[in-house]
Protein backbone atom coordinates (compact mmCIF):
# COMPACT_ATOMS: atom_id res chain seq x y z
CA UNK A 1 0.00 0.00 0.00
CA UNK A 2 2.75 2.27 1.11
CA UNK A 3 4.89 2.10 -1.87
CA UNK A 4 1.93 2.34 -4.52
CA UNK A 5 0.91 5.92 -2.29
CA UNK A 6 4.71 7.12 -2.93
CA UNK A 7 4.63 6.25 -6.73
CA UNK A 8 0.94 7.76 -6.72
CA UNK A 9 -0.31 11.04 -4.70
CA UNK A 10 -3.58 10.78 -5.46
CA UNK A 11 -4.51 7.59 -3.52
CA UNK A 12 -7.69 6.04 -4.30
CA UNK A 13 -9.04 3.05 -2.16
CA UNK A 14 -11.48 0.92 -4.44
CA UNK A 15 -15.26 0.32 -2.41
CA UNK A 16 -15.32 -3.26 -3.13
CA UNK A 17 -11.64 -3.63 -1.98
CA UNK A 18 -10.61 -5.59 1.13
CA UNK A 19 -8.82 -2.53 2.37
CA UNK A 20 -11.97 -0.53 1.48
CA UNK A 21 -14.68 -2.49 3.04
CA UNK A 22 -12.47 -2.81 6.25
CA UNK A 23 -11.85 0.59 6.68
CA UNK A 24 -15.71 1.38 6.00
CA UNK A 25 -16.46 -1.58 8.78
CA UNK A 26 -14.09 0.12 11.48
CA UNK A 27 -15.36 3.71 10.67
CA UNK A 28 -18.83 2.26 10.63
CA UNK A 29 -18.27 0.44 13.79
CA UNK A 30 -16.85 3.44 15.81
CA UNK A 31 -20.07 5.58 14.77
CA UNK A 32 -22.50 3.67 15.62
CA UNK A 33 -20.95 3.33 18.77
CA UNK A 34 -20.52 6.87 19.91
CA UNK A 35 -24.30 7.43 18.55
CA UNK A 36 -25.45 5.04 20.80
CA UNK A 37 -23.25 6.26 23.60
CA UNK A 38 -24.54 9.95 22.99
CA UNK A 39 -28.26 8.36 23.95
CA UNK A 40 -27.21 7.55 27.54
CA UNK A 41 -25.63 10.93 28.32
CA UNK A 42 -27.71 14.22 29.28
CA UNK A 43 -27.96 17.39 27.24
CA UNK A 44 -24.68 18.98 29.31
CA UNK A 45 -22.19 15.81 29.25
CA UNK A 46 -23.46 15.38 25.20
CA UNK A 47 -22.33 19.53 24.82
CA UNK A 48 -19.34 18.59 26.57
CA UNK A 49 -18.65 15.76 24.50
CA UNK A 50 -19.51 18.08 21.69
CA UNK A 51 -17.01 20.48 22.29
CA UNK A 52 -14.40 17.64 22.52
CA UNK A 53 -14.88 16.40 19.29
CA UNK A 54 -14.46 20.05 17.85
CA UNK A 55 -11.06 20.24 19.55
CA UNK A 56 -10.05 17.14 17.84
CA UNK A 57 -11.18 18.74 14.78
CA UNK A 58 -9.28 22.04 15.78
CA UNK A 59 -6.21 20.23 16.18
CA UNK A 60 -6.24 18.05 13.70
CA UNK A 61 -6.53 21.20 11.39
CA UNK A 62 -3.99 23.16 13.09
CA UNK A 63 -1.58 20.56 12.82
CA UNK A 64 -2.12 19.43 9.45
CA UNK A 65 -1.62 23.53 8.31
CA UNK A 66 1.19 23.50 10.32
CA UNK A 67 3.51 20.50 9.36
CA UNK A 68 2.82 21.76 5.81
CA UNK A 69 3.97 24.99 6.40
CA UNK A 70 6.81 23.73 8.21
CA UNK A 71 7.84 21.35 5.41
CA UNK A 72 7.24 23.79 3.00
CA UNK A 73 4.45 21.67 1.25
CA UNK A 74 1.83 24.33 2.06
CA UNK A 75 0.40 26.25 -1.16
CA UNK A 76 -2.26 27.92 -2.22
CA UNK A 77 -3.62 25.62 -5.24
CA UNK A 78 -4.38 23.35 -2.27
CA UNK A 79 -4.37 24.03 1.16
CA UNK A 80 -7.00 26.98 1.21
CA UNK A 81 -10.11 25.82 3.41
CA UNK A 82 -12.32 25.83 0.55
CA UNK A 83 -13.52 22.13 -0.15
CA UNK A 84 -17.17 21.25 0.52
CA UNK A 85 -15.37 19.17 3.62
CA UNK A 86 -13.20 21.68 4.45
CA UNK A 87 -16.95 24.05 4.99
CA UNK A 88 -18.32 21.88 7.13
CA UNK A 89 -15.09 20.68 9.46
CA UNK A 90 -15.02 24.90 9.58
CA UNK A 91 -18.30 24.72 10.98
CA UNK A 92 -17.33 21.68 13.42
CA UNK A 93 -14.46 23.70 14.89
CA UNK A 94 -16.74 26.58 15.84
CA UNK A 95 -18.90 24.45 17.72
CA UNK A 96 -16.23 25.03 20.64
CA UNK A 97 -16.72 29.07 20.25
CA UNK A 98 -19.89 29.82 18.52
CA UNK A 99 -23.64 28.80 19.09
CA UNK A 100 -24.67 27.62 16.10
CA UNK A 101 -27.48 28.83 14.57
CA UNK A 102 -30.42 26.51 12.56
CA UNK A 103 -29.41 27.42 9.03
CA UNK A 104 -25.64 26.96 9.62
CA UNK A 105 -26.69 23.64 11.82
CA UNK A 106 -28.84 22.69 7.95
CA UNK A 107 -25.81 23.14 5.89
CA UNK A 108 -23.49 21.08 8.10
CA UNK A 109 -26.13 18.27 8.20
CA UNK A 110 -26.53 18.07 4.38
CA UNK A 111 -23.18 19.19 3.05
CA UNK A 112 -20.75 17.68 5.50
CA UNK A 113 -22.97 14.22 6.23
CA UNK A 114 -23.55 13.60 2.46
CA UNK A 115 -19.80 14.63 1.86
CA UNK A 116 -18.07 12.78 4.45
CA UNK A 117 -20.38 9.56 3.77
CA UNK A 118 -19.17 9.91 0.09
CA UNK A 119 -15.65 10.60 0.72
CA UNK A 120 -15.93 7.56 3.47
CA UNK A 121 -17.09 4.88 1.09
CA UNK A 122 -14.59 6.22 -2.05
CA UNK A 123 -11.70 7.76 -0.57
CA UNK A 124 -9.48 10.13 -2.37
CA UNK A 125 -5.56 10.49 -0.38
CA UNK A 126 -4.93 14.23 -2.19
CA UNK A 127 -0.40 13.85 -2.50
CA UNK A 128 -0.75 10.87 0.39
CA UNK A 129 3.14 10.39 2.08
CA UNK A 130 2.58 6.67 2.64
CA UNK A 131 2.58 7.22 6.02
CA UNK A 132 -0.16 6.23 8.90
CA UNK A 133 -0.40 9.22 10.04
CA UNK A 134 -2.43 11.16 7.12
CA UNK A 135 -4.53 7.96 5.81
CA UNK A 136 -6.13 7.64 9.66
CA UNK A 137 -6.45 11.20 9.68
CA UNK A 138 -8.24 11.23 6.40
CA UNK A 139 -11.02 8.97 7.74
CA UNK A 140 -10.77 10.55 11.28
CA UNK A 141 -11.68 13.95 10.08
CA UNK A 142 -14.30 12.78 7.35
CA UNK A 143 -15.87 10.94 9.81
CA UNK A 144 -16.21 14.03 12.18
CA UNK A 145 -18.13 15.99 9.94
CA UNK A 146 -20.84 12.95 9.37
CA UNK A 147 -20.88 12.03 13.25
CA UNK A 148 -21.94 15.61 14.64
CA UNK A 149 -24.60 16.98 12.72
CA UNK A 150 -26.05 13.35 13.12
CA UNK A 151 -24.82 13.52 17.04
CA UNK A 152 -26.49 16.89 17.03
CA UNK A 153 -29.61 15.81 15.68
CA UNK A 154 -30.49 12.75 17.59
CA UNK A 155 -28.91 13.54 21.23
CA UNK A 156 -29.32 17.56 21.18
CA UNK A 157 -32.78 17.65 19.65
CA UNK A 158 -31.66 20.09 15.87
CA UNK A 159 -34.18 19.36 13.48
CA UNK A 160 -34.29 20.18 9.97
CA UNK A 161 -36.95 22.95 8.68
CA UNK A 162 -39.19 22.54 5.87
CA UNK A 163 -37.32 23.68 2.55
CA UNK A 164 -33.95 23.37 4.71
CA UNK A 165 -32.53 20.73 1.48
CA UNK A 166 -33.59 23.17 -0.96
CA UNK A 167 -32.05 26.75 1.25
CA UNK A 168 -28.69 24.67 1.14
CA UNK A 169 -28.92 23.63 -1.82
CA UNK A 170 -28.83 27.02 -2.80
CA UNK A 171 -26.41 27.80 -0.30
CA UNK A 172 -24.01 25.63 -2.04
CA UNK A 173 -24.68 26.76 -5.42
CA UNK A 174 -23.75 30.03 -4.42
CA UNK A 175 -20.51 28.99 -3.01
CA UNK A 176 -19.88 27.46 -6.72
CA UNK A 177 -20.75 30.38 -8.21
CA UNK A 178 -17.95 32.18 -6.05
CA UNK A 179 -15.37 28.98 -6.04
CA UNK A 180 -15.65 28.09 -9.84
CA UNK A 181 -13.83 31.35 -11.31
CA UNK A 182 -11.69 31.26 -7.95
CA UNK A 183 -9.62 27.82 -9.49
CA UNK A 184 -9.22 29.18 -13.00
CA UNK A 185 -7.91 32.70 -11.16
CA UNK A 186 -5.71 30.75 -8.96
CA UNK A 187 -4.37 28.76 -11.67
CA UNK A 188 -3.23 25.51 -12.72
CA UNK A 189 -3.58 22.90 -9.91
CA UNK A 190 -6.32 24.53 -8.16
CA UNK A 191 -9.36 22.26 -8.24
CA UNK A 192 -11.62 23.06 -4.78
CA UNK A 193 -14.60 21.54 -4.25
CA UNK A 194 -13.20 19.60 -7.73
CA UNK A 195 -14.85 22.39 -9.91
CA UNK A 196 -11.92 22.12 -12.10
CA UNK A 197 -11.65 18.42 -12.68
CA UNK A 198 -13.43 15.82 -11.68
CA UNK A 199 -11.79 13.90 -8.73
CA UNK A 200 -10.25 10.56 -9.89
CA UNK A 201 -12.04 8.49 -7.35
CA UNK A 202 -14.37 5.41 -9.22
CA UNK A 203 -18.01 6.51 -8.08
CA UNK A 204 -21.00 5.80 -10.16
CA UNK A 205 -22.55 9.90 -9.16
CA UNK A 206 -18.76 10.86 -11.02
CA UNK A 207 -18.96 10.82 -15.06
CA UNK A 208 -18.70 12.83 -18.06
CA UNK A 209 -16.25 15.65 -19.21
CA UNK A 210 -15.82 19.36 -18.04
CA UNK A 211 -18.33 20.92 -17.29
CA UNK A 212 -20.89 18.31 -17.57
CA UNK A 213 -20.36 16.33 -14.83
CA UNK A 214 -20.64 19.47 -12.70
CA UNK A 215 -24.15 19.96 -13.75
CA UNK A 216 -25.10 15.59 -13.29
CA UNK A 217 -23.85 16.57 -9.68
CA UNK A 218 -26.23 19.45 -9.79
CA UNK A 219 -29.14 17.08 -10.47
CA UNK A 220 -27.96 14.31 -7.82
CA UNK A 221 -27.18 16.80 -5.31
CA UNK A 222 -30.54 18.01 -5.69
CA UNK A 223 -31.96 14.48 -5.15
CA UNK A 224 -29.82 13.32 -2.45
CA UNK A 225 -30.53 16.26 -0.24
CA UNK A 226 -34.36 15.58 -0.78
CA UNK A 227 -34.12 12.32 0.12
CA UNK A 228 -32.20 12.85 2.73
CA UNK A 229 -34.83 15.27 4.20
CA UNK A 230 -37.35 13.07 3.86
CA UNK A 231 -35.67 10.44 5.40
CA UNK A 232 -35.05 12.05 8.32
CA UNK A 233 -38.16 14.06 8.99
CA UNK A 234 -40.26 11.01 8.18
CA UNK A 235 -42.69 10.25 11.24
CA UNK A 236 -41.76 7.34 13.21
CA UNK A 237 -44.36 4.49 14.12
Amino acid sequence: MIIEALQNPHYIIDFNSYEGLRNISITAFLFVSILILGRNLNKSKNIFFLKLISLIALSQTGYDHIIDIMNNNWNLEEDLPLHLCSFSNLIVISILFFKLNKKVFEFLFYCGFLGGFISILTPQLNYYDGGWFMYISYYVSHSIIMLVPLYMFYNLDYKLSKYSWLRTFGILNILMVIILPLNFLIGKGSNYMYLYEAPQIKNPLVFGDWPFYIVNWEVIILVLFYLTYLIFTRKRI
